[in-house]
């Protein structure tokens, strides 16, 4: 119908600009007619999903997702956008990291390890040390190492294993490229021989000019042959005779003897044609491939040797070996100056963040400490945050940590389960009467949303003043000035 005639619910990022939302309220008023549209955080709708029945309304969220993570404070259902930080990394730049790490050990490798690879290996075989130190320190037993290490078979072809033909079907091959050789050397001969003998009239052609005295026809013929004298045209003469002559014995011998010799392609003279052009790139290789085969005596026949099996196993040699790596990736959202980030990880910036509160609201916000998105679904993160928190907390304090019941999901049926609730409320929904009036930027908000900052112009100062002391300023140009 050209239109969508239903509410819209959308999420967007922390602390969104203005600009963006009111870009996005044009886009669906202006285009799609959208009757109402309700904005918010995904963390936060994921954070709503999974609110529980003796939950506090207050909590700490840590999302981490493909790009960036963000530390979200919620007070009394509310997020408190002042105090939120965002940390620049995510799944995105962990599978980046571990590409490298693995291009770097396996550069044979370079091209079959690719970032999609690296992802897949993420999700099925990283995990979150809880003592990142003490970790490193395990894998340097070699019995732990081979415990704990993984391998990845990366896919390659069957067909550089080695050729799966008998001796007998080897030797018939072989037999095949001699007759076809054979072939190919008698009509390159043939050619050649047809080629020189076409040259050799021409040039006693020429020379019968010379017997008969019809100078003037013989030397411009010979500068049509890029020649300067008789002497120089009777030494090409005895030259190609001899050559035509050694062509001639040497088919006659391949007729008798059945004998294969491979003819070389560069000509004689300068001034023959090169031959062979017309040849294709697998006849060369074939020839140099046979070329011991076709010397001017008759070898002795060789014996059949028997086929030896590579030792190389090209299945192992495509493998990976996952040890140190399967720690190393995800670690960096604790520890950012492992790729070389100046920025605080985790740990750091929740402290920073609990730090801008009174004891009191930080001991209810780490009694809810919420974790969710995707890049939170490494085994162990859960007790990696707890034994931060351990460090960073009070003695005998207490707190919470919970993840999210799907981290990936738990946005969109946070959302759902919002629209259900609010659909016959006005609170949360921007009505078309709402942005005609206010503008695009405009925001209602609820539990799961960004805070609301209006834009707030600078009031101009009045012309009027400014007129009287224009008018009245007399005297040179540069003393206005």
């Amino acid at each position: 119908q050209g239109c969508v005639d239903h509410p819209i619910v959308l999420t967007e990022a922390v602390c969104n600009p203005l600009y963006s939302r009111q870009m996005m309220s044009e886009l669906l008023f202006e285009c799609y007619q959208v009757p109402k549209v309700s904005y918010g955080v995904d963390s936060l709708y994921s954070f709503y999903h999974n609110r529980r029945q003796n939950w506090p309304c207050s909590g700490l969220v840590i999302s981490s997702g493909y790009q960036c993570t963000h530390i979200l404070p919620v007070l009394e259902g509310r997020l408190d956008a002042k105090n939120c930080k965002r940390i620049n990394l995510g799944g995105c730049q962990a599978a980046v990291y571990l590409q490298r790490l693995l291009q770097l050990k396996y550069p044979g490798h370079f091209a079959a390890i690719t970032l999609s690879r690296m992802e897949e290996i993420l999700h099925e075989h990283s995990y979150i040390a809880e003592d990142y130190i003490e970790e490193l320190q395990k894998w340097r037993s070699p019995e732990y190492y081979e415990n704990n290490m993984h391998k990845m078979q990366l896919p390659f072809s069957n067909k550089l294993l080695g050729s799966t033909l008998t001796s007998e079907e080897k030797q018939e091959r072989r037999q095949q490229q001699l007759r076809r050789l054979q072939e190919l050397n008698a009509r390159r001969r043939e050619e050649k021989l047809q080629l020189d003998q076409e040259r050799l009239d021409r040039l006693l052609y020429v020379q019968e000019l010379l017997e008969d005295g019809q100078m003037d026809q013989f030397h411009k013929a010979l500068v049509e042959l890029n020649m300067d004298s008789a002497e120089e045209l009777q030494s090409y003469i005895n030259k190609l005779s001899l050559s035509v002559e050694q062509t001639k014995q040497k088919i006659l011998q391949a007729e008798v003897n059945i004998e294969v010799d491979v003819v070389d392609s560069k000509p004689e003279t300068p001034d023959l044609d090169p031959l062979g052009s017309e040849q294709s790139l697998e006849d060369v290789e074939s020839i140099n491939e046979f070329e011991p085969l076709f010397a001017e005596e008759q070898p002795e026949v060789e014996k059949p040797v028997a086929a030896v099996q590579p030792v190389f196993n090209l299945a192992e040699y495509h493998q990976l070996f996952l040890g140190t790596e399967r720690i190393r990736a995800p670690e960096i959202v604790f520890q950012p100056s492992l790729i070389g980030e100046d920025q605080a990880g985790i740990a750091e910036t929740m402290q920073y963040v609990l730090e801008r509160y009174p004891k009191e609201q930080q001991a209810v916000l780490v009694q809810n400490v919420f974790l969710t998105g995707g890049n939170t679904m490494y085994p162990g993160l859960k007790a990696r945050v707890q034994k931060e928190l351990l460090e960073m907390r009070p003695f005998q304090s207490s707190f919470q940590v919970h993840l999210a019941s799907s981290p990936v999901l738990d946005a969109w049926y946070g959302a759902r389960d919002w629209a259900v609730e609010y659909m016959t409320r006005e609170e949360g929904w921007i009505t078309r009467k709402d942005y005609e009036e206010k503008g695009g930027e405009y925001l209602k908000e609820h539990c799961a949303s960004n805070v609301y900052v209006p834009i707030r112009l600078p009031k101009q100062a009045p012309r009027t003043a400014e007129a009287p002391s224009r008018a009245s300023s007399t005297g040179h140009p540069c003393e206005q000035a």
